[in-house]
Order: structure tokens, then sequence, then C-alpha cells
């Protein structure tokens, strides 16, 4: 029932596109993590905030193939543009095969490093942050990004369900559910911001800077 559902959904939410759907079957067929992209459903969504948030900048922590960059890019207008961080420089030829293909692609901006070195150095305020990277890091991330991020800003992360791992019993010990566990208790606790949690794919939290 719930494939039956989801294909539903995606039958009756905007098309990816076909540099989208190469991209999958590309990252399907040669990389060994295939699962780690965003996705359709998620990469609409994303397209769909940046369309009503209307951000000038972006950031994205995470690049992996470029799936959810080259979605948000879709719906920035102006010159607003966005920066995205992938600290595995192996993943950058994929990456830059499909950014040059994109219509969009001088909105975007990659850069091949450690977001805790990079993000300070761009010197930029971040309408919209995306963190989709190491788990383990989470909590800095967000310590990271936050002084960057005007109020009514938005920080979106991804994978905050963690395949159920955060609900599991026992928990688990292992460092990246451990990592996501103290990120969801340091948001839930920050007063500074408002924050939902919706159960797509692997769970998507919500914060607003207030």
């Amino acid at each position: 029932m719930t494939e039956a559902v989801d294909h539903y959904i995606l039958g009756h939410i905007d098309e990816e596109g076909e540099l989208l759907s190469a991209l999958t079957r590309d990252a399907n067929v040669n990389l060994l993590r295939p699962r780690m992209l965003s996705g359709h459903l998620q990469g609409r969504l994303l397209k769909m905030f940046c369309r009503m948030v209307r951000p000038r900048c972006v950031l994205e922590i995470g690049t992996y193939t470029g799936y959810a960059t080259l979605c948000m890019a879709e719906a920035l207008e102006g010159d607003a543009e966005i920066h995205t961080v992938e600290i595995n420089d192996e993943m950058e030829d994929f990456i830059r095969k499909y950014l040059e293909r994109s219509p969009h692609r001088d909105r975007i901006r990659l850069h091949i490093g450690d977001a805790m070195e990079v993000v300070p150095a761009l010197g930029r305020m971040f309408d919209v942050v995306y963190i989709d990277a190491d788990k383990r890091m989470y909590s800095r991330y967000y310590d990271l990004v936050f002084d960057y991020v005007p109020p009514g800003g938005i920080i979106l992360a991804d994978n905050t369900l963690w395949d159920g791992k955060v609900v599991a019993s026992p928990l688990p010990t292992d460092a990246q559910t451990r990592g996501i566990l103290e990120f969801n208790d340091k948001v839930k606790a920050d007063t500074r911001v408002e924050k939902v949690m919706l159960p797509l794919r692997d769970g998507l939290t919500i914060i607003r800077k207030k």
C-alpha cells in the first residue's frame, strides 16, 4: 500500500524533468549509495520552499550528486544564488557533469572542502540552509550556520528520523545515530527557533529562526 501511495504522489506532483531523471539513473548505476539522493518528492519540496521563501542566497551542506542543488536552483529569482559544499572531492566530476547541463548553472557555486572552513570564508548571510551531510556533525553544522541566517530564515535538516533508529529500543550506539539524536534534542530545546519535523522519506526537519 505504501509503495502504491508513493507512486500515486509522484504521479500527481510536478515532474522532475529530463536532467534530474538522467542524474538519478546515473547515480543508481554508478554510485555506491544512490539512496542518498534527495529524490523526486523531496526535490520538488525543496524547490517549493525556495519558491515561497524567495531567498537571495541559499547554502547547502552536503552536495552529494547535486540533485537537491539543481532543484533549489530552479526556484531562484533575480540575482539569487546557491552555494553548495561537498567534502568528498571524488564526487566533483559527477556533480559538475550535471551542474554544467543545467540552465541554472550560473546561479550555482560549488565548493569542494570542509563546510566548517568554507562557510565562514564565504562571509555571506543565507535565507535558506539545507543540511544533508555527515550526521555526526549535524549539531556543529547547526551552530556554524546559525549566525549566518537572518531572523525569518529557514534551516532544513534531512535524515532526522534516520531509518527509525531514533526510536529504536535499545537506542543504537553508533556515532551517526548519536549525532542525529543530539541534533534533534538540541533543536527541540532551542527557544530561538520554531521547528517541525516531517515524516518525509527519512525525516525532514524545518527550522525557522525567530
